[in-house]
């Protein structure tokens, strides 16, 4: 049965999300802090920019990742039920290193994070600087800030940077984004995957992504150490709201073998 979670980040932040139990699987209520089940796994899902766990595309994803354990996903802060403003990837690190917690305490064993778009560069910032998970997922995601090379790219940053876009985004995608710029300016995506080794990484992009050329990943995965694998995805294009059933059972069973510290 699933549960609604909700709760607060290190900067004061509510959260809304909610965690569904494995599929056909031992029921996570018989681990414990103290003693965890071995082959117990949480798998935390960040989804994109406007986007939250309560849209089908997170829901899909989540149904076929239970399949390998335990799912938690969120609405990160700014978006669908959450507190707060987006800052678009920057404090958004905190939200994700709340949900991890949370997975952690539940008494999972391993806890691995499967972030999308704006949730993979949050991703890769958390695996890098926080630490604490077991694996991370990195899909379709930007290898560095600013980018503005297709016309997806700059319609988001319209919607980011001028105050009408801010308005759209609040009232029609249930999205409120923080009008003060970074500062300072958060690792790049790039930079973090130098920093996640032994922690394993896998990163996915699609070759039709009309949002980040395949150089973002490919700059991602040279600047990471070992362990780690390059997946790029015949006809893929982005993110959750692209990713079908099959390229998530790969990713399950990915998640299943490296978050164990085995082999591929």
């Amino acid at each position: 049965m699933a549960t609604r979670l909700r709760l607060v980040t290190a900067d004061g932040v509510r959260l809304d999300g909610c965690h569904w139990p494995r599929h056909n699987g031992v029921p996570s209520d018989r681990a414990s802090a103290d003693r965890p089940l071995a082959d117990s796994l949480g798998i935390v899902i960040a989804h994109g920019f406007t986007g939250s766990w309560q849209t089908p595309a997170i829901g899909m994803a989540a149904d076929v990742l239970r399949g390998y354990g335990d799912v938690f996903a969120f609405d990160f802060r700014g978006h669908g039920d959450s507190a707060g403003r987006s800052t678009v990837g920057d404090l958004e690190v905190l939200d994700l290193d709340a949900v991890v917690r949370q997975a952690r305490d539940s008494g999972l064993a391993r806890v691995a994070t499967v972030g999308f778009s704006m949730g993979a560069s949050i991703v890769l910032r958390h695996a890098a600087l926080h630490r604490g998970v077991d694996a991370a997922v990195s899909v379709s995601g930007p290898g560095r800030w600013f980018y503005r090379g297709t016309p997806p790219m700059r319609r988001a940053h319209w919607v980011i940077e001028r105050r009408a876009g801010r308005a759209i985004a609040r009232l029609v995608l249930r999205t409120k984004i923080a009008s003060s710029r970074w500062d300072p300016i958060p690792v790049s995506p790039t930079e973090a995957a130098a920093q996640i080794a032994p922690t394993p990484l896998l990163v996915v992009h699609g070759d039709q992504d009309p949002y980040f050329p395949l150089d973002h990943a490919q700059d991602i995965y040279a600047a990471a150490g070992e362990p780690k694998e390059l997946w790029i995805e015949p006809g893929y294009g982005h993110a959750e709201g692209a990713a079908d059933a099959g390229l998530l059972d790969r990713i399950g069973r990915w998640l299943t073998a490296r978050a164990n510290g085995g082999g591929g």
